[in-house]
């Protein structure tokens, strides 16, 4: 019981730390939605905002806005990603938008996987010597019973081309903790972990992707005598390679977003 009470409450506090990292606090976002957008709703609470230390000036903005909910209770987002160039002076009326793209009906969440917060990466993903690529991380949790802890963290990275942006790794799944138990003590838990980072090698004028995964998986069983025996299996390590076909990184099946 005590397994699995960790593994619950390790994904709230994954949760309620993600949201810190999706504020907009200079209003950068709310100001692009009422220039680009005045007629759609923003999603203010996913938003995401970030300098990118790379180039001096910029920031990259996410906008999610919801369409309308269907019947069955599901909400879907078009998702607009914006590359800002801000002056020196921090005059806001003159931030540029110098690359965006439009992506309908990118996100999704339903009676059963609410998105917690998107969050911006601005790690050093250098795939040629004129392309650097960022990501957008989005973060979602299961909203089931505290008897089935689930959340997933997926990944996807763009370029700049000319003034557009362009999606070359199309969401893929790179995090997950997932499981059950009978609130008591017999039950399972999984927990993958993937570092996301460029390889040495190149494929069609783009680094290689390199995913390092790490899979922890544990169970727990009530004995005869009432006890509760634990155990953590050993984790199992794997590697894949994504590799440009010259439009963007094929993925394999497995490694697509799946609902948690």
């Amino acid at each position: 019981m005590r397994l699995f009470l960790r593994h619950a409450l390790l994904l709230l506090c994954l949760s309620a730390a993600g949201l810190s990292h999706a504020a907009c606090e200079s209003g950068l976002a709310e100001r692009m939605h009422a220039k680009l957008y005045p007629k759609r709703p923003l999603d203010e609470r996913l938003a995401a905002c970030k300098v990118w230390p790379a180039f001096p000036g910029r920031s990259i903005v996410v906008l999610p806005m919801p369409r309308e909910t269907t019947d069955k209770g599901a909400k879907v987002f078009d998702l607009e990603v914006l590359l800002i160039q801000r002056p020196d002076n921090g005059n806001t009326e003159r931030d540029t938008v110098i690359g965006r793209l439009l992506q309908p009906e990118a996100l999704d969440e339903d009676a059963t996987t609410a998105i917690q917060d998107i969050r911006i990466d601005t790690s050093r993903y250098v795939l040629a010597s004129d392309a650097r690529a960022f990501g957008v991380r989005v973060r979602y949790r299961g909203s089931s019973a505290p008897s089935s802890p689930l959340a997933s963290e997926t990944v996807r990275l763009y370029v700049q081309h000319g003034s557009k942006l362009r999606e070359v790794l199309q969401e893929i799944e790179l995090d997950h903790d997932n499981g059950g138990w009978d609130s008591t003590c017999t039950g399972h838990f999984e927990k993958l972990r993937t570092m996301l980072s460029v390889g040495k090698s190149t494929s069609n004028g783009f680094a290689d992707l390199q995913l390092s995964r790490t899979l922890v998986q544990s169970h727990a069983q009530e004995q005869e005598d009432q006890g509760c025996i634990e155990k953590t299996l050993p984790a199992k390590f794997s590697t894949v390679t994504l590799r440009y076909d010259g439009e963007r990184f094929k993925v394999p099946k497995s490694l697509l977003q799946q609902s948690p």
